[in-house]
């Protein structure tokens, strides 16, 4: 199919691009590198574009690119509306927009609004301006505790670990949920809240087609004295008026952005983060009047278990209906324990640690702990379930190769600081999934750049390297393609209907064409009976699903 021919048909031109969208997430300083720094950048995202039309991808969602000093990966924003120039320029941003809305791939980016960096000229200005200033009221300053003041104002502990409080030299202290890097911002202040539509125009006019909102359940706090204590925090309800998460008043700021996003046409989308304790407070940020979409990350603590499957999906599909928006569908992303790693490991049990496992690898052993076949034969199992959904799907980049978690990091190489501070993550950090991608088999670095990769690169990259496995009908990057290129084929309405299986771990479900999905996660094979003559995608051996695998039935659909 001609550049020009693929464009026309994935071209849409509707402002539901999203509801059914697979978007591919890049984390752009693990992706390509073109100028041989060690550092994935912009051009090297360019350089990949017709990768990613090959892949049969809808949009990308980019990680933050922005000036920032990688207290967190890039979380830690200097300046929103630029290019870190390590990574490129804006004209290099411009041309990589262009460059795949050229092969009908949009563009979505991340926007970190809990936080910036305390490199921000915001935040310096604050620093030098003293107590009492106009410029510290964009940030969360207070007096400390105790009778000099030299205790923070009170007890709460960061996501990275230690104290949620910073002093500065004037003796006075700064919040920062995360790192001590990451001020938060007050979003009781008029210019913050001005200042970051002015960001969301400012990428908007440069042809982003939708964001991705960084703890979009974080924003708005209310820090009325006294502060409560931890203990105190932890009594009260997540309903609305929690002093510090998801509080009602944060869906202001949202329907002020939609007003935003709603002045382009096609209006731009947008997709919350957001962390919160029910599916009714999750669908406030789905509300059409506000971002129009939320994560929904259950399968990311679940087992490769039939009924805990069943069971989200019946309940996103259910909320998304109640909303009026479309559910997402995630399995990996840059923050979380690849999945072929994660099915491969003794089951979570319902536990959130989803680095839980991996530290027996990391500490050499014991290794019979991982068994690395099974976690990759159960994700594509799992991700040919999730294309199969009606919503959208996000990949994270490299799952399309099957690679597996990296734990082989020295304490010395890693980098993110949820390691150092071994608060979350089982003490791991985020590394691990974060390793630069391999493109040739052999090279500096695989073929990621010209030079040594920021993050050690292990030896059995080479086998999962994009040449090796463009040239292998039977590799996971070929049965990614063929089922994101059956995917765009077959996708229908949004709704789905469950057909019995006389077994608990088996799933089966239609769409309204007649396409079917099962889906067997037990140990011993599912007859298909005649249907296993319309199987299009999966392996069917004598007419049976084999154990931890899908298929795709597509009877008289595929043209």
């Amino acid at each position: 199919m001609t550049d020009a021919l693929l464009t026309e048909t994935r071209d849409e031109t509707t402002a539901a691009w999203w509801r059914q969208a697979a978007v591919y997430q890049i984390y752009p300083r693990s992706f390509a590198d073109a100028n041989g720094d060690g550092l994935g950048d912009i051009p090297g995202i360019v350089s990949r574009a017709d990768y990613l039309r090959d892949l049969g991808i809808d949009a990308v969602w980019l990680s933050p690119f922005y000036p920032s000093a990688l207290a967190d990966g890039g979380y830690d924003v200097a300046d929103y509306r630029n290019v870190d120039p390590r990574l490129g320029t804006l004209e290099d941003f411009d041309e990589m927009v262009a460059a795949l809305h050229d092969r009908g791939i949009r563009v979505v980016v991340d926007i970190v609004p809990n936080h910036s960096s305390d490199l921000h000229e915001w935040f310096q200005e604050a620093l030098a301006a003293g107590r009492g200033s106009a410029a510290r009221e964009r940030y969360i300053f207070r007096e400390g505790s105790g009778p000099d003041g030299s205790e923070p104002p009170t007890d709460w502990t960061a996501a990275f670990g230690g104290s949620a409080w910073e002093r500065v030299d004037d003796g006075q202290w700064f919040l920062h949920s995360f790192a001590p890097e990451q001020p938060d911002l007050n979003w009781d202040h008029p210019e913050v809240r001005e200042d970051f539509l002015k960001t969301l125009r400012f990428w908007s006019d440069r042809g982003v087609d939708g964001f991705r909102i960084d703890v979009a359940h974080m924003l708005t706090k209310d820090l009325t004295e006294p502060l409560p204590s931890t203990a105190e925090l932890e009594l009260l309800p997540h309903d609305g008026n929690h002093p510090l998460h998801d509080r009602d008043d944060v869906h202001e700021v949202y329907a002020e952005w939609r007003r935003v996003f709603d002045e382009y046409d096609p209006p731009r989308t947008a997709v919350a983060e957001a962390w919160v304790s029910t599916p009714e407070r999750r669908a406030k940020y789905a509300s059409a009047e506000g971002l129009g979409q939320a994560f929904n990350f259950d399968l990311l603590v679940a087992d490769f278990d039939a009924t805990q499957f069943r069971t989200i999906i019946t309940d996103n599909l259910a909320q998304s209906q109640a909303t009026g928006s479309s559910t997402t569908w995630v399995l990996s992303n840059h923050d979380v324990t690849r999945h072929a790693t994660r099915y491969g490991l003794p089951q979570l049990g319902g536990r959130t640690g989803a680095k839980q496992g991996v530290e027996w690898v990391a500490a050499g052993g014991p290794e019979d702990q991982l068994d690395r076949e099974r976690g990759l034969r159960r994700a594509h199992a799992a991700t040919l379930l999730l294309l199969g959904l009606p919503g959208s799907t996000y990949l994270y980049q490299g799952e399309e190769l099957g690679l597996q978690e990296v734990a082989e990091i020295s304490a010395e190489q890693r980098q993110d600081p949820a390691f150092f501070r071994g608060a979350v993550f089982d003490g791991l950090g985020r590394d691990g999934c974060r390793v630069p991608l391999p493109w040739t088999a052999s090279g500096p670095s695989f073929g990621f750049g010209s030079g040594e990769a920021h993050l050690p690169q292990p030896d059995w990259f080479a086998e999962s390297a994009v040449d090796v496995e463009a040239a292998d009908p039977s590799s996971t990057l070929s049965l990614y393609r063929e089922a994101l290129r059956l995917r765009r084929e077959l996708q229908t309405d949004e709704t789905l209907e469950w057909i019995e299986t006389g077994r608990p771990d088996v799933l089966r479900f239609a769409r309204p064409n007649g396409w079917q999905i099962v889906t067997n996660f037990g140990t011993e094979p599912f007859d298909l009976g005649t249907d296993a003559a319309d199987v299009v995608l999966g392996s069917v051996s004598g007419g049976a699903v084999p154990a931890d695998s899908t298929v795709w039935i597509a009877p008289g659909l595929i043209g």
